[in-house]
């Protein structure tokens, strides 16, 4: 109790010994795991020991530990909730029911000590609940020690065997993990086939396999004078394998998952940065894809150097492109990705899982509760760079994101975006929302901030929040901090509502010398209004309304002829404009000219219009 009341008062008093984020505090969970695999019949036994810090402020009772393979299993959470959504993922639909034994997927745990004690466990699909004889207090640090025999699941859905390219094995959510706890409490979700959650800490992993297999994965190899394979040893030398069997070592610090993949068919090749960064990239040997492959290395390498200057440097010493899975997976450090198809779809689908190890693997965001907080992102940053390696210097390159947004309200009912991943109604509503909602979500915030307060406080937040698990909140108060303008209301209503934001040009009437503008409100989202009005010697204006409530304003670049005005009321519809022009020599009038602001209504955005908008007076 004392420690409890101390702890409380730390966090009363105490703001710069935590890093500026009052009372946060995160669990740290340490693993060393050591496997003998079996690729004959598809199993692995694991001899695992965790450490587990309790950092927060709370006494635990309990762990409760992810078991992913038992989701591989006919009659499973996974398997219903695919047979049962009106539009089921088509990499699973039914085919967890089909499962024979031999391809189905699962961990059985054989023996669990915490601090050298024997203790009891319940297991329900793919959680297993600890209880804790011993309650946990405060700073305390429990040792987990375990011993289980897993089954490497048919490949279905990210992790598995012998998937659709051919390759072995897929080795993702493949060991026990704890489940996160936060200042949400316990994220013991059910695996069900989408996002995840965990604790930082370090990875210490031995895997012992037939030597006919290349790996590749999470974490920086630790003896390659070994293994060869494409490793180089520290002479510089690659040695050749002789044994039958090879134990693969690996190390990784401050991550929060580890994944790796197996091959007997692997390419290994290494690129490395101007920082010393090594890119590691594992694909089949195959002629009809080296050429796309070998064409993939630099470009993945001058997207690394574009995302460091932009959004923060990436800070592991290693990352691994890989040829595994079903389409495109994050994992610290490491992606798994189709190896097939154009040029550009292997280029595209690289880059995003690459940029999720900034968003995700480094800036580790409950993805199950917000998981536009790590597809948004990801995905905004996917455009901004694209754009950027293919020269195309587009106003917006985010406008698919947009049409897409805008096209799904009209044809189905929208959900928030702030409703967690396993519980859309839809998996598309979940794909709009997470990637395409979230990009908008990201270029409006520019749109409010202005670019350069954007980029500074996304290079902030970067930098303040890398390796704990920042939520909207934390976002928005670096947000705010950079720019000076008070985004509660955007955050509230575009994450927490399904509002929409409809701005209108209602009237244009001349007033002797001046012409005046009525703007009106047919939305419910209030968002910042600009105003462009070009008169007929091609000089353009732009005319910057604020919100209420921002308590701040957008800094425009030098060089615009910018009208500040008074802030729209969000309960008034109608904003008059009284501009020092006569009516006939305006060419043309728009609301949102370069198109930022997701308006539900472009049609009442623009003048020339029908002559019966006009009033004169």
């Amino acid at each position: 109790m004392q420690l409890q009341i101390s702890l409380l008062l730390l966090c009363a008093i105490s703001t710069s010994l935590l890093n500026a984020q009052h009372c946060y505090w995160q669990q740290r969970v340490d693993y060393n795991i050591a496997i003998n695999f079996d690729h004959t019949r598809h199993r692995f036994d694991g001899d695992q020991t965790i450490t587990y810090t309790n950092n927060s402020p709370d006494t635990l009772s309990r762990l409760f530990v992810h078991l992913y393979f038992n989701a591989f299993q006919p009659g499973s959470m996974m398997d219903a909730r695919s047979r049962s959504i009106s539009d089921p993922d088509e990499r699973i639909t039914d085919r967890i029911a089909g499962l024979s034994v031999d391809e189905q997927g699962y961990h059985h745990i054989k023996q669990l000590e915490i601090n050298g004690q024997k203790t009891t466990f319940s297991i329900d699909g793919t959680l297993m609940l600890i209880p804790l004889s011993q309650a946990l207090l405060p700073e305390a640090t429990c040792t987990l020690s375990m011993k289980y025999e897993s089954q490497v699941p048919v490949q279905i859905r990210r992790s598995g065997r012998n998937n659709a390219e051919g390759v072995s094995y897929s080795m993702s959510q493949w060991y026990p993990k704890i489940a996160a706890y936060d200042r949400d409490g316990w994220a013991a979700d059910a695996y069900v086939g989408r996002e995840f959650h965990g604790e930082f800490g370090d990875f210490e992993v031995a895997i012992t396999i037939d030597s006919a297999f290349t790996l590749g994965g999470t974490g920086v190899l630790q003896n390659p004078h070994e293994i060869g394979k494409g490793y180089k040893s520290d002479n510089g030398q690659t040695p050749k394998v002789r044994e039958q069997r090879l134990t693969w070592r690996f190390k990784a610090t401050q991550v929060h998952d580890f994944a790796w993949a197996a091959d007997p068919h692997y390419r290994h090749d290494i690129q490395t940065l101007k920082n010393g960064t090594e890119l590691h990239f594992f694909y089949k040997k195959d002629t009809a894809i080296a050429a796309n492959w070998l064409r993939l290395q630099p470009l993945t390498a001058a997207f690394f150097e574009l995302m460091n200057e932009r959004f923060g440097n990436y800070p592991y010493p290693q990352f691994s492109v890989i040829q595994a899975g079903d389409g495109g997976m994050e994992y610290p450090m490491s992606t798994f990705i189709s190896g097939t198809g154009t040029m550009g779809g292997l280029l595209s689908v690289t880059v995003h899982e690459a940029i999720h190890n900034w968003y995700y693997g480094v800036l580790a965001t409950n993805e199950s509760r917000y998981p536009w907080m790590d597809e948004g992102f990801t995905s905004f940053a996917q455009d901004v760079i694209l754009d950027i390696l293919y020269g195309r210097n587009s106003t917006n390159p985010h406008r698919r994101a947009y049409q897409s947004y805008l096209q799904t309200r009209k044809e189905v009912t929208p959900e928030p975006l702030s409703t967690p991943a396993d519980f859309y109604h839809t998996n598309r509503m979940y794909g709009v929302n997470s990637y395409h909602k979230g990009v908008v979500f990201l270029k409006q915030l520019e749109y409010i901030v202005g670019t350069d307060a954007f980029y500074k406080g996304i290079k902030q937040y970067f930098e303040e929040w890398k390796y704990k698990h920042p939520t909207p909140t934390d976002f928005r108060k670096v947000m705010e901090k950079s720019s000076g303008i008070m985004l509660t209301r955007y955050f509230d209503l575009f994450i927490g509502t399904n509002k929409s934001t409809d701005y209108a040009i209602d009237a244009v009437r001349a007033e002797k010398k001046h012409t005046v503008v009525v703007l009106k409100n047919n939305g419910q989202m209030p968002m910042p209004v600009e105003l462009a009005i070009l008169d007929k010697d091609s000089h353009l204006v732009l005319h910057y309304i604020p919100m209420d409530g921002m308590f701040g304003e957008k800094q425009f670049h030098p060089e615009l002829d910018i009208k500040k005005h008074l802030p729209w009321p969000w309960t008034h519809p109608y904003y008059e404009l009284r501009i020092p022009i006569l009516k006939e020599n305006i060419a043309a009038i728009a609301i949102n000219p370069e198109g930022l602001v997701a308006d539900t209504d472009a049609d009442n955005d623009t003048m020339p219009m029908e002559k019966a908008i006009f009033k004169e007076e």
